[in-house]
């Protein structure tokens, strides 16, 4: 069973994200992306890119072909903050439709 997202978070943006996860040993929100093809994997992440940029606030990801594994984590806390939640929401409205 996958860790829960992390109690600091405010209920609102717990419920709001889905298919992310709590890593504890990078005090990160992850989500594993699989998608049919390099080009989508490559088109959600340039999506990101501009949303990541307007908010001031970069995933750290790693892309293998069709999948991109993404952390967030809000360094200056040490920790998940909303900010997190809010582009996870964000990632998560590009991923998924």
């Amino acid at each position: 069973m996958s860790p829960a997202l992390p109690p600091n978070l405010p209920t609102k943006e717990r419920e709001a994200i889905p298919h992310w996860t709590y890593d504890p040993d990078r005090r990160a929100l992850y989500r594993r992306i699989v998608t049919p093809d390099f080009r989508t994997a490559i088109g959600i992440m340039m999506q990101t890119a501009l949303v990541a940029e307007r908010l001031d606030h970069h995933p750290e990801w790693s892309n293998v072909y069709n999948r991109l594994d993404i952390w967030l984590t809000t360094h200056d806390a040490g920790d998940v903050t909303v900010r997190d939640g809010e582009l996870a929401h964000a990632i998560n409205q590009i991923a998924d439709g």
